[in-house]
């Protein structure tokens, strides 16, 4: 049986206010707005129209997925529905089709298609996949999903250094077999932000 990839992009409707808030506090609202609309139009131009997978936007508030005019209109849309960021996650995991399944955010810069190709590929002998950010926390996360899916976000301190360790005690607690990426930033604080743009 030929099962599907899926590449998940978890978004949020760039509303000032209710996008990037801890960047906000540093650069503006209106900049940090900008700053995630552009990053997320700019990472779904690079790796949403990649033959080798099937790019799936999943977005927050729910209702966002009936709205036009901000996300490209060829791409299927899901609501990411209620809970912490492990729950969102791990629903996603759970009820998507059957096939190896990859998520990703909106706020790492450096994602491309070959960050995406490589994490598939890992899953070809790994059961997880990890992106490491360099905060504690990662920026991908990507599941084979065979013969099952394992819960593997529980009891996670979300937004906090400790948040891909807690992660891997979970998948390592299982017994799955693990494969990491490289490392990259994301941007949630001024000194990130200008750190992203000073290498410009």
């Amino acid at each position: 049986m030929s099962l599907t990839r899926q590449l998940v992009v978890m978004a949020k409707a760039p509303r000032m206010g209710r996008v990037k808030t801890r960047l906000a506090k540093g650069i503006g609202a209106v900049e940090a707005t900008r700053f995630y609309r552009c990053a997320s139009l700019d990472l779904l131009c690079r790796v949403g129209a990649d033959p080798r997978w099937q790019t799936v936007l999943a977005l927050s508030p729910d209702r966002s997925v009936h709205e036009n005019g901000v996300w490209p209109a060829h791409l299927p849309r899901i609501a990411q529905g209620e809970g912490d960021l492990g729950q969102r996650m791990g629903r996603l995991m759970r009820d998507l089709p059957p096939g190896p399944v990859v998520i990703v955010g909106c706020d790492i810069p450096d994602i491309d298609a070959h960050h995406i190709a490589c994490a598939f590929e890992a899953l070809g002998q790994a059961d997880a996949v990890f992106g490491p950010a360099d905060d504690g926390g990662y920026w991908l996360v990507g599941m084979r999903r065979r013969p099952r899916v394992v819960e593997i976000f529980e009891h996670v301190r979300w937004s906090s250094e400790h948040a891909l360790a807690d992660t891997l005690a979970n998948v390592e607690g299982a017994g799955l077999r693990v494969s990491l990426l490289e490392t990259l930033s994301d941007i949630d604080t001024a000194e990130d932000y200008l750190r992203w743009r000073g290498r410009d």
